[in-house]
């Protein structure tokens, strides 16, 4: 596994690129962006998505995203409503058994799917795996220690992907529960939202505090509704990725929710962030509603999120009616 392809070049993309090339690897990093191609491979900066941050030499950029099949593993690292598309678009060149790493967080808006059930509809021959956990790009690309979940039905190719990906850096721990793994990346961004909300408002720490503790039992039970392992959110796929996405500026999703908890309006934010960054938890919240409901499960954290950004209801509204709930026994 020394030649790592990576379909999509924003910062999280470049920045695993990066990692990896520090690592020894060869890398390939594919851009849709014909100005992101020539600036990685001439100037060796990703200046739209990953400014300031100098790339290794090794890193060579493409175009063309056939040209990717011929890695020896492919990180899918789009936008997760972007991972079908990508893969539809590959597909045909893609060797069987062809390791593919699924790197998005988030659920398939249409369809109600995560991401590893997307690639299982579209690249059935290929190997599945799934990449999470708590990392800022500017981070990992810096080469600051990280660890991550690296998720494989299949314990031997969970760790040869480990193996290949490892650093002194990035840490790798597998886990066999695919779904788990997922449903931690998908949930976490809705939350982060909601916790940003609460901070923006001025509500306090320890109310975010409570929100994050009732979000992860959120995950809890989504994950024994739909057959995965509560004790996996346990790991860096569930409380590392929250605490992290729950807590820091960095993180678009709970920045997003400070600035609509201190009264800026969601279209606003979003034009602002045009073109530079995808905050997932806006897309996944009415996902995670229907998902919810499909599978009888109380998520009222998600449902308050959705409210605000989808419904557009006011946000101290929302907040009556979470604090309303009535009181019961503490469970995950």
């Amino acid at each position: 596994m020394q030649h790592i392809g990576i379909i999509g070049a924003g910062a999280w993309g470049t920045a695993l690129a990066q990692c990896l090339a520090n690592g020894g690897r060869d890398v390939t990093l594919w851009a849709r962006e014909p100005e992101v191609v020539s600036a990685v491979n001439e100037k060796h900066e990703n200046e739209i998505f990953l400014p300031g941050i100098p790339l290794s030499h090794s890193i060579k950029a493409t175009e063309s995203i056939s040209r990717m099949a011929a890695c020896d593993t492919l990180l899918v690292v789009t936008p997760a409503q972007h991972v079908r598309s990508t893969l539809e678009s590959i597909k045909g060149d893609l060797a069987e058994g062809k390791p593919v790493v699924i790197c998005a967080k988030g659920v398939e808006i249409k369809t109600g799917l995560l991401m590893s059930q997307v690639a299982a509809e579209e690249v059935p021959n290929a190997t599945i795996a799934v990449l999470t956990g708590p990392t800022f790009a500017s981070e990992i690309a810096r080469g600051m220690p990280s660890a991550v979940t690296i998720a494989a039905k299949d314990k031997d190719v969970a760790q040869e992907i480990r193996d290949g990906l490892a650093s002194k850096s990035l840490r790798p721990y597998i886990t066999d529960d695919v779904l788990g793994a997922q449903i931690g990346g998908a949930v976490k961004n809705v939350i982060a939202i909601a916790c940003g909300v609460v901070y923006g408002r001025g509500m306090g720490e320890s109310a975010r505090a409570a929100l994050m503790t009732r979000g992860l039992a959120e995950m809890g039970r989504l994950a024994s509704a739909m057959g995965a392992k509560k004790e996996t959110l346990m790991g860096m796929c569930g409380v590392g990725d929250l605490v992290l996405t729950c807590t820091s500026m960095q993180s678009r999703n709970y920045s997003l929710g400070v600035m609509l908890g201190q009264g800026k309006s969601l279209q606003d934010i979003m034009n602002e962030r045009q073109g530079k960054a995808v905050t997932e938890g806006v897309h996944t919240a009415a996902a995670m509603l229907t998902m919810a409901q499909k599978h009888a499960v109380d998520m009222p954290i998600c449902e308050a999120v959705h409210h605000c950004v989808a419904e557009g209801r006011p946000i101290d509204d929302v907040m009556a009616d979470v604090l309303e709930r009535p009181l019961r026994q503490e469970k995950f």
